[in-house]
């Protein structure tokens, strides 16, 4: 950075230097612009979309560089003035070369769950002709923040589809980090709130507490008093699963004294064994006559156990799972609610889309819930 003390200059003069430098040098590397003009790196890149966006510059890895050569009477833009071409009878008023949008993603896994939600952002991303960047994560903050501080250096992204860690310390400098890098950002699958005023940020969920009293309320019709319910540690969706189920059991009267309601490892873990055990003990126990879980792995081997101990799905325990990933494989067939995975991605790509046309710093911020749905199988009739 500079250090002669003169003021940084204004963001259209700012722009009109940038374009200077372009043609004198061809090519710019971002972090030489913000040392030079005594800016962040953040500044550079954003000014570099917006003259992208114009058709001045091509944006390259770590910078820009000019377009085709302009017609003699076009020069660069002044007091932050788009240039324009001359007007002829045969073309327009304005000719814009736009660059394609750039997207970068970040998910936790690309085996399960996500890969629904990654072919929805492709396919609305294949309409405006727009390039998704994927990276996979591990459901851990710090490696989220690794791929993501990747996508945000590397200068090529306009903006960020993320389904990061929001609990934990880690998990809120994870937040922090987001809302501080000035890339629009929509979080997916995720819902997080910003300081001071706990402000939402934009994000697009399935509505998972809607779906799981989905569930609760199709095994009620079914003359269930008891709806028992089973969780995995960390699950991002288990607690909005949760207060489905209990908020369903209230409305309905259904009795929760003595009803299981267990969050577990998840069955690749030493310990599910032991916990899918004492969850048909208890089930058992209480009289419990129906279950939801979370997610279809554990659901099946609950169904595979309750079978050697004789114990009839659905005569003697109905069961429903969460996700419908693998649900219908299950002998019998699991009765599942199926969150609307490739509509929240085609919903995330456009909402991030519109806050990248719609730049007026008063737009509101958006938060979209879409409905999953129940398919009823075998393990509920």
């Amino acid at each position: 950075m500079t250090t002669s003390g003169t003021s940084a200059p204004l963001p259209d003069e700012r722009r009109t230097r940038v374009l200077d430098l372009l043609q004198r040098r061809g090519t710019v590397r971002v972090n030489d612009l913000a040392a030079e003009l005594d800016v962040s790196v953040i500044t550079i890149r954003r000014d570099i979309s917006m003259l992208a966006e114009q058709g001045l510059v091509r944006r390259v890895r770590g910078g820009a560089t000019l377009l085709g050569a302009a017609p003699a009477t076009a020069g660069p833009p002044v007091d932050g003035e788009r240039a324009r071409a001359p007007e002829t009878a045969a073309a327009p008023v304005e000719r814009r070369s736009v660059q394609p949008r750039t997207i970068g993603m970040v998910v936790p896994s690309l085996d399960y769950y996500w890969p629904d939600i990654i072919r929805g952002v492709r396919e609305a991303a294949a309409g405006e002709g727009a390039r998704i960047v994927l990276r996979g994560a591990t459901y851990e903050a710090a490696d989220e923040r690794r791929q993501l501080n990747w996508l945000v250096e590397s200068g090529n992204v306009d903006g960020l589809l993320v389904a990061p860690t929001t609990t934990s310390g880690e998990g809120a400098e994870l937040v922090r980090w987001l809302q501080a890098t000035e890339v629009p950002v929509v979080l997916v699958e995720r819902t997080a709130t910003l300081e001071p005023y706990q402000e939402v940020m934009e994000s697009v969920v399935s509505d998972h507490v809607l779906g799981a009293a989905m569930a609760v309320r199709h095994l009620a019709s079914l003359g269930h008093r008891r709806v028992g319910l089973l969780t995995t540690v960390d699950s991002p969706t288990g607690p909005h699963v949760r207060r489905g189920w209990r908020q369903a059991c209230a409305e309905l009267d259904l009795r929760l004294d003595g009803t299981p309601d267990m969050e577990t490892v998840d069955q690749a873990q030493p310990g599910w064994l032991q916990a899918r055990e004492d969850l048909i003990d208890r089930c058992v126990a209480s009289r419990t006559t129906a279950l939801l879980v979370h997610s279809d792995p554990e659901a099946i081997s609950l169904v595979e156990r309750c079978q050697e101990r004789g114990i009839d799905i659905p005569g003697d325990l109905a069961c429903v799972s969460y996700d419908d990933e693998v649900a219908e494989l299950c002998d019998p067939p699991l009765t599942a609610v199926r969150p609307p995975k490739a509509a929240v991605g085609r919903a995330a790509f456009r909402l991030l889309a519109e806050r990248l046309r719609d730049r007026d710093p008063e737009r509101p911020a958006h938060r979209i819930a879409i409905a999953p749905r129940l398919i009823v199988r075998a393990s509920s009739r």
